[in-house]
């Protein structure tokens, strides 16, 4: 491992976290004339997850910050229209995201890597990769479905030797996805849908991996070499081999045993305003990394969607609820015609009543839900004093 340099600068647990909330967007006053392009171009990466319940996760991202943005303003903002320029590429990151298309020439070196794999887990049909290439430049922005096929049964792993073809070709960057039409991937020519300035893979690894690197410090504010690699999902040595060269500084915080670096301008100026009170996506970036959250802010969080029904704990899609720049209870939300039912509720104790109350209210609001009802609390004591506070704000 590199040998970091000594720390200038050392910051408060509670420096840290401001500093973390400033960053992700929820500290200060939203940069609404930006819109939802400004929160993707400021966070770098917004993750894309099949779940929908309120929402579907890349839709709750930019509602977390700006407030009740509209949903289809929200697609507009992601995916490339006739007639007008691509703002956005989906490609692998830290999972799959909506990326800026700026960042296009920066995943070369995964592009690069992908096109190196040795081993892969469907096999790819003779003749077929190059059909797809084909039908997309003739035809245009297809389905997998339109294509030829996607799966040929049910499962996952089963996909057609056409959905083999261009998952194969998004991965190396010959096809971008242009959206997500009733959650299928359209495909397009990366020719056609990226701009001629940044179709190219002429930037060497070190250049592409600093640019992340520098990105993740940006967006995290502070963060350990662990949470700056889990960003783009870059290896540890990744982020050792550029680090000390992408314009971070390195720093200590108190209470963190591992050394830290930080975004210069984060440290600039104090970060100070007013919190945003908001239900979290669980593939939010504030808190998408779990060994993370539990450090900047005390909260241990699992997404259960996967997990058997008897042994959740906290529900199918339990939504962390922020106020105050703290994490104070959880939300597994759903809905019943234009009832948001609140399945299973999670309490930091009394204090955090008004604040999850106002979360779901809020949340309510921006799914076109009249009505909120709560199923049930885990502290029984506490289910009166919410649903009181919710009948006043609803009323």
């Amino acid at each position: 491992m590199t040998t970091l340099p000594r720390p200038t600068t050392e910051l408060s647990a509670d420096e840290a976290r401001r500093i973390a909330l400033r960053a992700q967007g929820f500290l200060g006053a939203p940069d609404r004339r930006s819109g939802v392009r400004g929160v993707l171009r400021h966070l770098g990466a917004v993750q894309l997850d099949t779940i929908s319940v309120l929402a579907r996760s890349h839709e709750l991202i930019p509602y977390a910050r700006l407030g009740a943005v509209g949903r289809r303003t929200v697609e507009e903002a992601y995916w490339k229209r006739e007639s007008e320029p691509p703002r956005a590429f989906e490609y692998w990151s830290h999972a799959a995201c909506v990326l800026p298309i700026e960042e296009w020439p920066h995943f070369a070196f995964r592009r690069r890597a992908y096109r190196a794999r040795p081993h892969w887990n469907h096999e790819l049909p003779d003749g077929t990769y190059d059909q797809v290439i084909k039908q997309l430049r003739a035809e245009g922005p297809l389905t997998a479905t339109e294509l030829g096929g996607a799966k040929r049964t049910s499962e996952w792993w089963d996909w057609s030797g056409t959905k083999v073809a261009v998952e194969r070709a998004l991965m190396y960057g010959e096809v971008v996805c242009v959206e997500r039409r009733g959650w299928k991937r359209v495909y397009d020519l990366a020719e056609r849908a990226v701009p001629a300035e940044l179709l190219h893979d002429e930037l060497d690894d070190a250049e592409c991996l600093r640019r992340l690197v520098r990105l993740a410090g940006q967006s995290l504010g502070v963060g350990t070499r662990a949470d700056i690699a889990d960003y783009h999902r870059l290896r540890g040595e990744q982020v050792d081999a550029v680090v000390a060269d992408s314009g971070l500084v390195p720093v200590t915080v108190a209470g963190w045993s591992k050394p830290a670096w930080a975004d210069p301008a984060a440290l600039a100026t104090p970060p100070r305003g007013r919190h945003r009170t908001t239900l979290l996506s669980p593939f939010d970036s504030l808190v998408w990394e779990r060994a993370r959250t539990e450090r900047i802010f005390g909260f241990t969080h699992r997404l259960e969607a996967y997990v058997p029904r008897p042994k959740r704990v906290y529900g199918y899609f339990a939504m962390p609820v922020l106020a105050g720049g703290r994490l104070v209870g959880r939300v597994d939300p759903a809905r019943e015609g234009r009832t948001l039912v609140a399945r299973q509720v999670t309490l930091d104790g009394r204090a955090a009543v008004p604040a999850v109350a106002r979360a779901l209210v809020e949340a309510a609001g921006w799914v076109d839900c009249t009505d909120v009802r709560v199923e049930r609390v885990d502290a029984p004591g506490l289910r009166e004093a919410l649903s009181l506070e919710l009948a006043r704000s609803l009323a």
